[in-house]
């Protein structure tokens, strides 16, 4: 299929776009890689009046981490940070190199950025999920200058955000490292959409006890849903623990059900992927 007809405008730099967007009205999306955007249109799922291509602003491809934890541009691509060898960025947002693998395929990876993906907002996307499980915060610039949103407060539903139509994301900032962190899913096929996705982080005690773990799942509703793990702090970093985490996990969700399985099915994958993942996150 084709998308529905639609005028393609091109910016070069942040000030330009907003302008833009407030010009063209709430019809306008941005396009910053279209590796999700794109196909939805060629499905008629979506249909922007316009597009406004922002792929060549210049100076928001970049990852730099310091005493405040890491700040990437919204430009910066999956496969950058896939590659990334920084030592500051791999001794604590090591998680974000390793979970960027399960996105897609390499031509999606190559274009698609983690801007773009945040503000899709899909409930089941590795850098959403991360962004919840990081305690992430938005920048967000419009014509009143730049804002900051917690992540939390950004996701709305279902490919919605809380971002004004005259807004653009330009930095994702994650405040704190989780060096013991990990993101694991179930796909039908690789490269496919997530049935289910965990991500967990791990704080370990000096005796090897747990003093606090952390647990997001994606795929099993209209946000990535955190999960209560209270009643595990002090339980010993075992295989056994992983299991309970799994169980308490699936207790706390009511996953739908669609053509990918039944609700119950993906209760049991996000019991399967939390245990799994937590097994990953205490090998880091």
């Amino acid at each position: 299929m084709k998308p529905a007809p639609f005028t393609y405008h091109r910016t070069r730099s942040v000030a330009e776009t907003v302008a833009r967007l407030a010009e063209l009205g709430d019809g306008a999306k941005i396009l910053a890689g279209g590796q999700s955007l794109v196909p939805m249109m060629n499905f008629r799922l979506a249909r922007p009046s316009a597009l406004v291509d922002i792929t060549r602003i210049p100076g928001l491809d970049y990852l730099r981490a310091g005493p405040d934890g890491l700040r990437v541009g919204a430009l910066t691509r999956h496969r950058s940070i896939e590659l990334c060898r920084d030592p500051a960025v791999l001794d604590g947002f090591g998680v974000l190199t390793r979970a960027a693998r399960w996105i897609g395929h390499y031509p999606i990876r190559a274009r698609g950025t983690l801007g773009g993906s945040i503000a899709h907002a899909d409930p089941a996307a590795e850098w959403c999920l991360l962004a919840v499980l990081l305690g992430a915060r938005i920048a967000l610039t419009g014509p009143g200058g730049q804002r900051t949103v917690p992540v939390t407060e950004f996701f709305e539903g279902f490919y919605s955000t809380t971002a004004e139509p005259d807004e653009m994301v330009t930095e994702i900032h994650f405040p704190a490292p989780a060096r013991r962190a990990a993101l694991t899913e179930f796909a039908q096929r690789q490269g496919d959409f997530a049935v289910v996705a965990a991500a967990v982080s791990l704080d370990l005690a000096g005796d090897g006890s747990c003093r606090e773990l952390s647990v997001v799942l994606g795929g099993v509703g209209p946000l990535p849903q955190p999960v209560s793990t209270a009643e595990l702090a002090g339980q010993p970093a075992t295989a056994e623990t992983w299991r309970q985490a799994g169980e308490l996990a699936a207790a706390q969700i009511d996953p739908p059900a669609d053509g990918h399985g039944t609700g119950a099915y993906r209760k049991r994958l996000a019991a399967t992927l939390t245990e799994r993942a937590l097994a990953q996150a205490a090998a880091q």
